[in-house]
């Protein structure tokens, strides 16, 4: 397999140049493990780890590889030893849960960000928003697909109710079980063009990565009868290259999506209300009453639905605690690095 059924491109090229002066390889991780990674190159797939320096100089996950990554790599005793990870045209991430803010890279590097709901037992409107918050600031473009029509009777009511929520956003209903609707995937799935699937699990990822490849390429586990969803299968990310030559980023079911974005995400995903907030009589209307507040007739008019509103709130103070933790995290590590200097 060549670079360029890889994704690679002028752009990658350019960031390689001093790596390649310097004897370096150039691989792209497709498989994460535990401790190390399986990177594809042109001479085949090869077991890789982390150089200790680079391990050594990372402040935090993120500046380590993650499936979608080209890596400068050093071949030594039959594995490629990662020495630097290209810079990232794209990242899909999210903040880990817990005390700490670390960000974990969902996929790297990719074109399209597929955001994957059921449209039965699954279906959530408010989650969607998250992950669409989350797509917009990774710099793919998000697509939604709205899996399992074949087991929703009231579809159609459902595709609506999620145009409302993402203006301008392609979305397509699909049976991957059926192969309805495969074909309008296509597009996005050019030779070299990455697009990685986000979302739940059972939500129907696995089965939607057999039918575009034509092949069992991924298992798929039966779907409970209790709840309707499938049982969760993909336990790990993996880059996969399709017959037709795009390529699909598999990710693991997400339980929880800790946000970890921008305001300009978040502006984004709720361009709508950021638009109503600006016909506010006055500039610093905090909407809990004030005279012209645009969003409090919005919401008496049912022209912007609550729960909706609500979210975007909830959201703007998650973003915001997240920011705190962050310059709190940097402000320790600034400390930290002052005394290693002393």
């Amino acid at each position: 397999m060549n670079l360029v059924e890889l994704g690679w491109n002028s752009s990658y090229e350019q960031h390689f140049t001093p790596y390649r002066e310097r004897g370096y390889s150039v691989g792209r991780v497709v498989r994460e493990h535990r401790h190390y990674f399986q990177i594809a190159a042109e001479g085949g797939e090869v077991l890789g780890e982390v150089s200790g320096k680079m391990r050594f100089d990372a402040l935090e996950r993120a500046d380590l590889p993650a499936v979608g990554d080209w890596v400068a790599l050093k071949h030594q005793d039959g594995r490629g030893i990662i020495h630097a990870v290209l810079p990232r045209k794209s990242k899909f991430s999210r903040n880990t849960a817990g005390a700490t803010s670390d960000e974990q890279i969902v996929a790297a590097n990719i074109d399209t960000a597929f955001l994957v709901m059921a449209l039965h037992q699954d279906y959530n409107l408010r989650r969607l928003e998250r992950y669409l918050l989350l797509a917009w600031d990774s710099g793919a473009t998000p697509v939604i697909v709205l899996s399992k029509i074949d087991l929703c009777d009231n579809a159609e009511e459902r595709i609506a109710e999620v145009e409302g929520i993402a203006p301008g956003v392609p979305i397509h209903a699909i049976s991957a079980l059926h192969t309805q609707g495969l074909q309008e995937l296509q597009p996005y799935l050019g030779q070299g063009h990455t697009a990685a699937l986000i979302g739940s699990s059972g939500v129907g990822k696995s089965t939607l990565i057999n039918a575009l490849s034509g092949s069992e390429l991924q298992r798929v586990n039966d779907i409970r009868l209790s709840d309707g969803r499938g049982k969760h299968t993909t336990t790990h990310r993996e880059l996969i290259v399709l017959p037709t030559g795009g390529i699909i980023i598999d990710t693991p079911g997400m339980r929880e999506i800790q946000l970890n974005a921008s305001d300009e995400g978040l502006s984004s995903a709720f361009e709508d209300i950021e638009q109503l907030m600006e016909q506010c009589r006055y500039r610093d209307c905090k909407h809990n009453g004030e005279p012209g507040c645009a969003i409090k007739s919005a919401l008496a008019a049912s022209e912007l639905d609550r729960s909706r509103y609500d979210n975007y709130l909830k959201m703007e103070r998650e973003l915001a605690y997240a920011e705190r933790r962050e310059n709190e995290k940097l402000r320790r590590v600034d400390k930290a690095s002052k005394k290693l200097r002393k």
